[in-house]
């Protein structure tokens, strides 16, 4: 299939027409059954896969809505465990990964390129595995909300592979850190992120001692407030929570001590440790509340004073509900979720049934409105289409075109979900080539490394009418009807670059 770039008047036609659909049906309908299906399919999942638009509307809305917050009910295919099984690096504890692919692992009387080839390993090696366990379980697994969450949460609690040794355990970050917690308490899911090597090094905690403790030497010398703000203005209470810049020093001081263990983990033990000759020993009041010096226990009562502040209510529920329902949230929604996290504790499977019995999050004016993200796109693209991911390098690398490559956000705040973070003229021709590239038959993603491209015969391109089939009321009738009345060779590539196809 050619690059749909060559047909720009068909297109531009395309985008224009379906926008006009789009702004004179903002009428207050209720949704159809199939547009139910569809609602829950692209907001607690990465979209439809074929037959799953029919197997919602047959199980019906609700106990699929149930089955979803209850994953742990859904058993994952063989296929996806064995596959899952057969990535060795995410099999490895922190500590044996940071010993076989880390420092430890440097001959330091080997030469200078020797040294930057053991250097290359774990972004060779392990970051193709972590890419592709993210990947296979966003396309694959039939706990569609537990991946979604995760990587909200991931985002939420950002870290970016490139920085030194944070890439030697994000595949375990997200296994170990998030993905249990996602549908969990919020406060389990704070104290792991709090406890994780990969978060203690992003943002330097570990390198943290109290001024004038007995261990503050070296390039442990010094108080670092870097996880401490973030901790408050990302993480918990929001950037108009209520704190102060005492409040970001004195945690900063709770936290000091909190560090990983280099001995430990050639040993074998868990990274994270409490340097007790680095902890700021004297009394403190933290937002308000006075802790008394109780060492490593200081840095759980401020985990736990944070985790169940009303700020941090208000402010994690906002951030979901511009996830799941509008890039404007409703404040009303807001208020009931924030009030729903109280009284549950932070219970988040409790929050998220809340959000989803909410009349807002069935209003027509919330369907089909909100813009993917680059992630969202390529995920409900190869599950539309139904195509494997037997390579991660190339789905990284569209994403890293789109601007949203996996865990490669530099700063802290992690990716932003709104359309105008991403709808721009660039941005919707890189779309419309991907999707006419995926569907070809031919794409790098659906064949292992290596393996030769397909030929013409070999080739088994995306049947449009069966991707209609699967999209369901997704498209709008004058965008089926324009989409069929192009060249049959061109359709697939079509519906993916659509702007229906585009929105959630």
């Amino acid at each position: 299939m050619r690059p749909l770039r060559q047909t720009p008047f068909l297109l531009l036609a395309l985008l224009t027409c379906s926008l006009a659909d789009a702004a004179t049906s903002a009428a207050e309908v209720p949704l159809s059954q199939s547009e139910r299906a569809l609602h829950v399919l692209n907001r607690l999942a990465y979209g439809p896969r074929p037959g799953a638009l029919e197997e919602v509307e047959q199980m019906g809305v609700k106990r699929y809505i149930d089955q979803q917050l209850h994953p742990e009910r859904i058993p994952l295919p063989a296929d996806l465990q064995a596959r899952l099984a057969a990535l060795p690096g995410l099999q490895m504890t922190a500590a044996q990964v940071f010993v076989d692919y880390g420092p430890p692992s440097f001959d330091p009387k080997a030469s200078k390129e020797e040294q930057q080839a053991a250097r290359q390993r774990a972004p060779r090696d392990l970051t193709p595995q972590f890419h592709m366990a993210r990947l296979l379980q966003a396309t694959e697994s039939p706990r569609q909300l537990e991946e979604v969450m995760t990587e909200f949460w991931a985002n939420h609690f950002n870290i970016f592979e490139g920085k030194e040794w944070v890439r030697y355990w994000v595949g375990d970050y997200e296994k170990n850190a998030i993905r249990p917690y996602a549908l969990g308490h919020f406060r389990d899911l704070l104290g792991a992120v709090a406890h994780h090597p990969a978060m203690l090094y992003y943002l330097d905690n570990w390198l943290s001692s109290g001024a004038g403790t007995p261990g503050a030497r070296g390039r442990f010398k010094g108080l670092n407030e870097n996880y401490a703000r973030e901790l408050m203005e990302l993480h918990t209470l929001g950037v108009d929570g209520g704190y102060q810049q005492a409040d970001v020093i004195t945690l900063a001081r709770i936290l000091s001590g909190w560090t990983i263990d280099v001995n430990a983990m050639k040993a074998g033990a868990a990274p994270f440790t409490f340097a007790a000759q680095r902890h700021d020993e004297a009394p403190k009041v933290f937002l308000g509340k006075p802790l008394a010096a109780s060492g490593y226990q200081e840095g759980e009562a401020a985990l736990d004073i944070l985790a169940s502040h009303p700020s941090t209510a208000r402010f994690i529920s906002t951030q979901l509900v511009q996830y799941f329902v509008s890039d404007q949230p409703d404040p009303a929604l807001v208020q009931k979720l924030a009030q729903t996290f109280l009284a549950t504790r932070g219970d988040i499977r409790a929050v998220l049934k809340s959000l989803f019995d909410s009349p807002q999050f069935w209003a027509r004016s919330n369907y089909q409105t909100q813009f993917k993200t680059p992630y969202q796109f390529v995920i409900s693209a190869l599950r539309a289409g139904d195509i494997p991911v037997r390579n991660s390098k190339p789905v990284n690398g569209a994403l890293g075109q789109f601007g949203m490559p996996l865990y490669g956000w530099l700063t802290p705040e992690g990716y932003k979900y709104s359309e105008a973070a991403w709808l721009n003229p660039d941005a919707l021709l890189r779309r419309i080539n991907f999707a006419g590239n995926l569907v070809n038959g031919k794409s790098p993603i659906a064949r292992a490394e290596g393996d030769p491209v397909p030929s013409n015969a070999e080739a088994r391109p995306v049947d449009p009418q069966q991707l209609l089939r699967t999209l369901g009321p997704a498209l709008s009738p004058q965008t089926a009807t324009r989409i069929t009345s192009a060249p049959g060779n061109m359709q697939a590539g079509l519906i993916l670059g659509s702007p229906d196809f585009m929105k959630r």
